[in-house]
Parts: C-alpha cells; structure tokens; sequence
C-alpha cells in the first residue's frame, strides 16, 4: 500500500511539474502582450507591435506544450486517484470543467486570431484579442486555484451518507479566504517568471550585438514589469498567503518555517537551518528573534505554536522537503527583488545596457523563477499533507485500489522518456524563434 501510494504521489508530483513550466509563463506573458501592442496603439512605433507578435509566438509554443502535458494529468485523477475524484468529483468537478469550457477555448480561439488575423481585424480588434488571450489565461488560473484553494481550506460543502462531498454553497467555492490570495500570488508570481524571459532575451540581444533597438525593448520592459511583480509577489500577497496558513493550517506553518518548539514569548524568524528530524531541531540555525510572531500577528511577543503541539499524524509527512521548498522560494524571491532593484536603478541612470555583467545576470537568472514558482507550489501541497482535502479526506483514502504500484511505475517512466522529447523540442522552437527575433516581421 505504501508503495502504491508513493508511486501514484510521484507520478502527478513529475507530470504536474513538467506541465506548470509551461503555464506560470504564457499567465505572464500574456500581460506583457497586452501591454506591448496597447503601446503601439498609443504611439504607433512598430517595435512595440513586433514585439507584441514576436512574444505571441514563443506564448503559443509555451500554450501548446502546456496542453499536450496536462492532458496526463486529467486521465490521473481517473486512475491513481479514482476513490478521490469519486468523492470530490461533485465539487472539484465543477471548477475544472469551467476551467476546460470557459477559460480554455476563450484562450485558444482568440489565441488564433491574434497570430493570423491582425490584417483582417484592424488594430483596435487586434489589441482586443490579446486581451482575451489574457484573460482567458488568468481565468484558467483562477479555476484551477479555485480548485486547489478548497481542497486547502473547503469551503460551501456537505458530505452525504455514502462518504461524497457535494456542493452546498455555490458562492462559497469562489469566495472561499484561500482563493484571492493565492491566486494573486501565484499570477504575480506567473509575472516574475515571465518578466525575467523578456528581460533575459533582451540581455542576450544586447550582449550579441543583434537586434539592439529590440534587446533594450525588451530588456527595459522585462526589468520594470519584474521589479514591481517581484515586490508585489512578496507583499502584500506572499504576506497574505502566510498569514492564511497560520490560521487555517497551523501544523504546516510551524513545518514550513521550522518551529519545532512552541516560544511563549514570541517566535524567531528563521534564515538559515537544517531540519534534524532525529533530535527534532535546527542544525546551524541563524535566525532574528521575534520577527515571526510580528510578521504574522504585527506583534512581537505573540505566540506561534509548533510542532511538538501537534499529533505526529497531523503534521505533514515530509517536513525537510516543506520546509526547504519555502526558504527556497522566499531566498529566491529577494534575489529577485535586489537583481530588479539594482537593474532598475541603472537603466534610471542610463547604464544599464553597457553593465555587462549584470546582463550576464540576468541571462543566466531565468530558470531561477521557474524554481521558485515550482518551490512555491511544492510548499503549499507538501504543507497540505496527509490530506487531500485538509483535514477531511487523507491522501491513503483517495488512492485506486485496483491500480497497482507496478503499473505506475511502469507509466512514469514512459511518460519521463516522452517529457524528455517534449523538452528537447520545446528548446529547439523556442530557440529558433529567440534567433529570428522580432525584426524579420517588421513591414
């Protein structure tokens, strides 16, 4: 049982990982386009409409592989998870279905319409598309969230005899106290991601050599989009999200920041540490008295309870992964800031495009915001365990007992060695597209 359990979490944990590469950038991204082609408008310089265009390629591929890879996941909840989906399905059901229905065709369809039909349409028409793009994005976000925000606090439900949760309260689902934040830090976060891959490509142009007027394009955008979403991603959402762990998942928040005993007169905020879950404790622990308890309820002698208040069965099951996949977010997260900040600061003083060193920076940063984001969201469901749906439902309950661990394994490796062609053609478009660049579309 055991086993089957671990490789059925294994599973989705690698397909839902290589997937949400693909998304945290086209949610982003597609911002940025909106915000391209709306400066053409404006002005009626064509870099910004190149650029507009130029970028709706790369969403478009990035598009493309996000569907191809998260079709797997759907089939899941159906296979490993099937006693999951039977139980929730009434209400996490719905969320995805808008989800495909609402979101997913308004995305695809005006998706097609901006990369063919700019001619045809006129620019207003053009411009109104992408933002539909933009929107259909972020309404896929928001679903999907919406999904994850009750299976972390649920909300509006009721269970019936047989053991299935049915929806009790429509409006409750949508306004449930975990959703607005979290959807608001992840977007912002989605933001980050693609505001380094802008400003990276712009980095590269620049050092090159090749399509300058482009590169400081996009170099200038990427680091004024990135250092506001960064900060923003920090507080107030990454401040709103604590705090809503804090209070409604008290044993993975003193998990996450490592609080293995509860402090009566106020707890530390830790910055450096190892978990030793042996003499349950911090090896090497260099923390600031006091910062935690203010942080999370602005006052410093608050108590914040730990660990050893808890049952052993109620505290998450991999507290070293939950705790180092928070302090790599938020270590990541102020790297963030300070490069943006510094970046900033220079093109203010009109010396950012000679830096080469911090262009440099730049360039080689940009698989760092996919680790964060992809840390951040290890956070949140590590911190979730042992539930599938916190507090009522274990992940032992939601398993398929007829899917044995043979069969998993078997199914993950295939789907390893095809995500691995699926990269390697990913890095192949993308990268023959940043080689073309956006000055061949110019008319």
């Amino acid at each position: 049982m055991e086993d089957m359990i671990f490789y059925d979490r294994l599973q989705f944990a690698f397909t839902i990982t290589f997937h949400y590469i693909f998304p945290q950038l086209t949610m982003g991204l597609s911002l940025l386009i909106v915000y391209f082609k709306w400066k053409y408008l404006r002005n009626k310089i064509e870099k910004y409409n190149d650029a507009a265009k130029f970028f709706m390629k790369i969403f478009a591929i990035n598009f493309t592989m996000g569907v191809v890879t998260g079709i797997p996941m759907e089939f899941q909840f159906g296979t490993n998870w099937a006693k999951f989906s039977e139980l929730t399905g009434g209400i996490i059901g719905q969320t995805l279905a808008m989800e495909g229905l609402f979101s997913f065709f308004l995305e695809s369809s005006f998706l097609a319409l901006f990369i063919f039909g700019e001619k045809l349409m006129g620019q207003k028409l053009h411009l109104l598309t992408g933002f539909l793009v933009f929107l259909g994005s972020w309404a896929s976000g928001w679903f999907i969230l919406a999904t994850n925000a009750w299976m972390q606090h649920p909300v509006g439900y009721e269970i019936l005899d047989n053991g299935k949760f049915v929806l009790e309260n429509f409006s409750a689902l949508f306004g449930n106290p975990w959703l607005l934040p979290a959807f608001l830090h992840n977007q912002l976060a989605s933001v980050v991601t693609s505001s380094f891959v802008v400003a990276s490509i712009g980095a590269f142009y620049i050092l090159r050599n090749k399509q300058i007027e482009y590169g400081k394009l996009f170099l200038k955008t990427g680091v004024i989009f990135g250092l506001i979403s960064s900060i923003l991603v920090a507080f107030p959402t990454g401040d709103w999200n604590a705090k809503n762990v804090a209070k409604y998942q008290p044993a993975a928040f003193a998990a996450m920041e490592g609080i293995f005993e509860t402090e009566n007169a106020g707890a530390e905020i830790v910055l450096i540490g190892q978990p030793n879950m042996v003499e349950k404790k911090l090896d090497n622990k260099i923390a600031v008295p006091n910062v935690l308890s203010f942080l999370t309820y602005q006052k410093w002698d608050k108590q914040i309870i730990g660990m050893d208040k808890f049952e052993k069965e109620e505290l998450p099951d991999n507290i070293p992964a939950l705790y180092y996949s928070y302090h790599i977010m938020v270590g990541l997260g102020t790297i963030f800031m300070a490069i943006m900040a510094l970046a900033a600061f220079l093109l203010w003083r009109k010396k950012l495009y000679k830096s080469k060193a911090l262009l440099w920076a730049i360039m080689f940063l940009v698989p760092f915001p996919y680790i964060a984001n992809l840390t951040g969201w290890y956070t949140a469901e590590l911190g979730r365990q042992p539930y599938l749906v916190y507090g009522l439902l274990r992940t032992t309950e939601g398993v398929s007992p007829t899917v044995s661990s043979g069969n998993t394994l078997f199914t993950l490796l295939g789907f390893v060695a095809l995500y691995m062609l699926l990269g390697l053609l990913f890095l192949v478009l993308v990268g023959k597209t940043i080689n073309q660049g956006p000055k061949h579309q110019t008319h």
